[in-house]
């Protein structure tokens, strides 16, 4: 019974991983038809999504805290109900304060799953490193699939049906969970399933001052890669696909459907290998396929642009393993919501600087050079990681007791 508990526990995890990169993303689509609709610049209208970037971060650190006082598993039922509901509010906007007050209800609950879904994860996993690794996956789903879900629905329906529908999806979703949670087929452990290596106190402040300097920066890649890919293809691209929606989407879509297989990969890596040589060298490989991606105006940008988020996604696996390895069990909620804070929080700036580029230059080819220097920044902090704590020779924590 326990096993069945546990696989439906990550199921549900994972497909929540999905959901809080789609929503979240499903605007960043959604304003390319705005800006043609409502006749207002792509600035003004990119502009209203800053509060759900800000929130998606921000909130995540007390959605941690509360995941740990109170319950993961009703903080995660508050994200399915939540998200599902805001996303049709959004869709029945009709002037741009309905659209940032919807957008931000979706980011303040969205923001509930990265600091509770992951530590249920990491608690319930006998290998971190492939379970991180497929969740990641399901993430990645959630990116590559909002720009497609949005292109799709607005050419069919119109943009309204870019949030009414996927936002029901949700909501069903979400009864399913409630009515799991109720009949009690979810765990909602309180200690690891598999035992980790007591670290060295050290380590631990000296991990997180120098992951709290590489998640911001790799977040921020993240991020502004995100919110900035439909409109650099639609600039770039748009005459190959005779400015449809649906093709500028769909090459989105292509982006992070390649890049979700590299979360596979560096899950693996991480299992296999050393966390911090992981860590390490996807940073410093990102550099020159940014600066690559920045010089092609041709359809040779897709595979390159699915190569630059495959290295940023592939080092997560590491990152998430690296900070719960030298994190408690009872503090991993608040820990991840910190992380999140700095990689869906304040990386936001990358977001809030994409309509400011584009309204002074018309391009966004000094995004790319920012994201070269990000990297470049992640790569030099992660070399002040410590080495691994089992060539520490660290004793093991004793298995909890069923």
């Amino acid at each position: 019974m326990q096993r069945h508990a546990g696989f439906l526990t990550l199921s549900f995890s994972s497909l929540a991983h999905t959901y809080s990169h789609l929503f979240t993303l499903l605007y960043a689509t959604v304003v390319l038809v705005l800006e043609r609709e409502w006749g207002l610049s792509y600035a003004e209208l990119f502009a209203l999504s800053i509060p759900m970037s800000v929130l998606f971060g921000a909130a995540a650190l007390p959605a941690g805290w509360l995941g740990d006082k109170w319950s993961a598993s009703g903080m995660m039922a508050l994200f399915f109900l939540g998200v599902g509901g805001c996303s049709i509010l959004t869709g029945f906007a009709d002037s741009p304060f309905g659209i940032v007050l919807g957008l931000s209800g979706i980011g303040l609950f969205a923001a509930i799953y990265h600091p509770v879904g992951i530590p249920w994860l990491v608690r319930n996993a006998v290998n971190r490193g492939r379970a991180l690794g497929v969740n990641g996956l399901f993430g990645s789903v959630g990116t590559a699939g909002a720009a497609l879900v949005a292109g799709l629905l607005a050419d069919l329906w119109g943009w309204r049906a870019a949030f009414i529908v996927p936002g029901a999806v949700c909501l069903v979703t979400g009864l399913a969970f409630v009515w799991a949670r109720q009949m009690n087929l979810l765990l909602d452990r309180g200690e690891d399933a598999v035992p980790t290596p007591v670290p060295v106190k050290g380590d631990i402040w000296r991990v997180f001052w120098v992951m709290s300097a590489t998640m911001l920066c790799t977040g921020l890649i993240f991020q502004a890669t995100a919110f900035a890919l439909p409109k650099v293809f639609d600039s770039r691209l748009s005459a190959v696909f005779n400015d449809s929606m649906l093709g500028i989407g769909g090459m989105v879509t292509i982006v992070y459907t390649c890049s979700a297989l590299s979360q596979l990969v560096g899950g693996e890596l991480a299992d296999r290998y050393s966390l911090r040589g992981v860590y390490i060298v996807v940073q410093w490989l990102q550099i020159p396929v940014i600066l690559t991606a920045m010089l092609l105006i041709h359809p040779a940008l897709v595979p390159v642009a699915a190569l630059m988020v495959s290295l940023n996604v592939a080092g997560q696996p590491a990152e998430n393993s690296l900070l719960a390895k030298y994190t408690p069990p009872q503090w991993r909620g608040r820990a991840f919501g910190g992380k999140f804070v700095l990689t869906l929080g304040v990386s936001s700036l990358g977001v809030a600087v994409i309509p400011v580029i584009y309204q002074f230059t018309g391009t966004l080819d000094i995004l790319f050079i920012l994201l070269a220097a990000c990297a470049a920044g992640a790569g030099l902090f992660a070399l002040l990681l410590p080495r691994e704590a089992k060539d520490a020779g660290a004793e093991p924590v004793p298995a909890p007791a069923e």
